[in-house]
């Protein structure tokens, strides 16, 4: 069966550039990409490979589902031309910068006795910038996800990132609390503008069969800050001071920066495609400026080129329209609560109980730290997985090259079948945490239990936060900034109402009603699953027609606009002659 037999797969916005031509695209992988004839060998391989399958599989079968249309790879572009080399060197940076958020709220929670007494203020007011970090760390996502998706990933980085580095010099040199609340919420808002843009970056360069183990790797980055720093913060508050802190996250923004200006490439879809379209003015690295200074930067006629705006925060919130993206944000928000009121309030009530100093408070974060990054990248791996299970036992063929429609696939049902388990343990598992805590047993129990929640509460955040990228490709960025918003503005509440939970009902019905909390709107994924598919193809088919829409009139104006530049241009010539 050669190419032009084969079932071609509609495009449904789902996992490939929407409307770029093969012809001109294999013109820009000439000029774009060094190992050209390696990708053009994988590529034939793949087309071979399909090709023997579906003419084994495929033979004498009159019917064609849309599972058959599935398992049948198309001839078209790989899905991204970047190596696997530079796949793991995009993926390396976007971790350190997932690490850069979490570590930023938490490594400031042992300083807070010593900015008390240093500013002359009450623990009362310096937590309140712990709340509002909080509030910035929701909203700016949906500022930079928007920006991300039109002007592309570097552009938001670098912004993010120096705004964060700005707010951290000031940080490190007030001495005032207005200044130091202020300053927070700046840095709030440098910081946590990257957590939308790295699952970006991932579903820019990973198809759905492989973004679980990048997925993975990348969480493993924010769900580590979370357990060293407080290490961190106990050390430099103790023996250098409470500015050290802010030094130190100086530091750390300009060691990730300087490689990242440097070297890391443009993703964005819509700005460079699968990677193939060279990248323009401030998408460019120093390596793109140099390696192309001298070859003629012409980008495809069929590429259309983005016109940048102004961020709106809107269309994070119109995410939340949809029926299936609504249930899934909720419920991760719920999740999120449970790991939050955990870790907020770990340090406190360990040191009610056992007395323990500053730096014996940030050790006993490492457990849960520990666990939530090894079940941020074994579960990745494992999301992958079941991926490929589910994709064989249905008949589907993958293609890790080109990747695949998800039309007529239950994606739903391959990352939440996972949750399920995790969920029922972590619940039994943090009721008995929460029962360590009233009867004040050996410190061990309490860090053990604070382990398997790491691994069983925070686990299913990765299997959640992929599939929301898997369910809205056009604007992964978005996406995640819209779960940031639902999960960070639940965490504020929790943490700021935790603690009279706390006095009023004691320590084991209060964090009990947390565990019962997530455990109770659990069938919520059951829905998901069951429904997801139908949701998601209705949304797919609104967005096809809107988007079909849009380039109808964009069209119109472009014919208006040509006839009124020719009749400008012909009128001079006949008066002449």
């Amino acid at each position: 069966m050669n190419d032009s037999e084969k079932t071609p797969i509609t495009p449904t916005g789902q996992n490939h550039d929407d409307t770029r031509s093969r012809s001109s695209k294999e013109d820009d992988l000439t000029s774009r990409v060094p190992d050209q004839d390696g990708d053009r060998r994988e590529s034939e391989d793949s087309d071979n490979e399909s090709t023997q399958d579906s003419q084994n599989g495929g033979e004498g079968n009159n019917e064609a589902p849309d599972l058959e249309t599935l398992s049948r790879v198309s001839s078209g572009p790989p899905y991204s031309v970047f190596s696997p080399s530079v796949k793991r060197w995009i993926v390396f940076m976007n971790c350190i910068s997932a690490f850069i958020s979490p570590i930023t709220a938490n490594i400031y929670f042992p300083a807070i006795p010593a900015l008390s007494q240093a500013l002359g203020v009450s623990v009362a007011q310096i937590n309140l910038t712990l709340t509002t970090y909080m509030i910035f760390q929701a909203l700016s996502p949906t500022f930079f996800g928007d920006f991300a998706d039109i002007a592309g990933r570097r552009p938001a980085f670098i912004i993010a990132c120096t705004i964060y580095l700005g707010a951290n010099i000031g940080l490190a040199l007030q001495r005032n609390y207005a200044a130091l609340l202020v300053l927070r919420m700046l840095q709030s808002g440098g910081s946590s503008g990257t957590i939308a843009l790295v699952y970006g970056v991932v579903a820019d360069i990973a198809p759905s069969s492989e973004r679980g183990k990048y997925m993975g790797i990348v969480g493993a980055g924010l769900t580590i800050g979370p357990a060293v720093g407080p290490i961190i913060g106990g050390l430099l508050s103790q023996y250098l001071g409470w500015p050290s802190i802010f030094w130190f996250l100086c530091i750390l923004a300009v060691v990730w920066m300087i490689p990242y200006v440097l070297a890391v490439p443009e993703t964005g879809r819509k700005v460079v495609g699968n990677g193939s379209i060279p990248p323009q003015g401030w998408n460019m690295t120093l390596l793109d400026y140099i390696r192309f200074r001298r070859q003629p930067r012409n980008r495809p006629s069929s590429h259309v080129r983005q016109k940048l705006r102004l961020p709106n925060p809107f269309h994070t919130i119109a995410v939340l329209g949809n029926k299936d993206m609504a249930m899934i944000l909720a419920y991760n928000a719920c999740l999120y609560i449970g790991f939050m009121t955990i870790t907020a309030t770990l340090s406190t009530q360990l040191a009610d109980i056992y007395h323990y100093n500053e730096i014996q408070l940030g050790l006993c974060y490492l457990p849960i730290g520990v666990a939530t990054t090894v079940s941020s990248i074994y579960g990745g791996y494992v999301m992958d997985w079941n991926f490929r299970r589910i994709a064989k036992k249905l008949g589907v063929r993958i293609d890790r090259k080109r990747g695949m429609d998800l039309k007529g696939f239950p994606i739903e049902k391959v990352r939440l079948q996972l949750v399920y388990p995790l969920v029922a343990i972590g619940a039994v598992v943090y009721i008995g945490y929460a029962w360590a805590l009233y009867y004040e047993t050996h410190v061990a129990v309490p860090l053990v239990l604070s382990f398997f929640i790491g691994i069983c509460v925070t686990g299913p955040f990765q299997f959640i936060n992929v599939l929301i990228v898997d369910l809205y490709p056009e604007a992964p960025a978005t996406a995640t900034a819209a779960n940031n918003l639902c999960r960070c503005l639940s965490g504020a509440v929790a943490t700021a109402v935790i603690q009279y939970i706390i006095d009023a009902w004691g320590r084991g019905w209060a964090f009990t009603f947390i565990a019962l909390l997530f455990t109770v709107f659990s069938p919520a994924l059951w829905v998901i699953q069951k429904y997801g598919p139908v949701w998601r193809e209705e949304r797919m088919e609104r967005m096809k027609k809107a988007a079909e829409k849009r380039e109808a009139e964009a069209k119109e104006k472009e014919n208006i606009a040509a006839v009124q530049n020719n009749g400008v241009f012909e009128e001079p010539q006949s008066t002449s002659n």
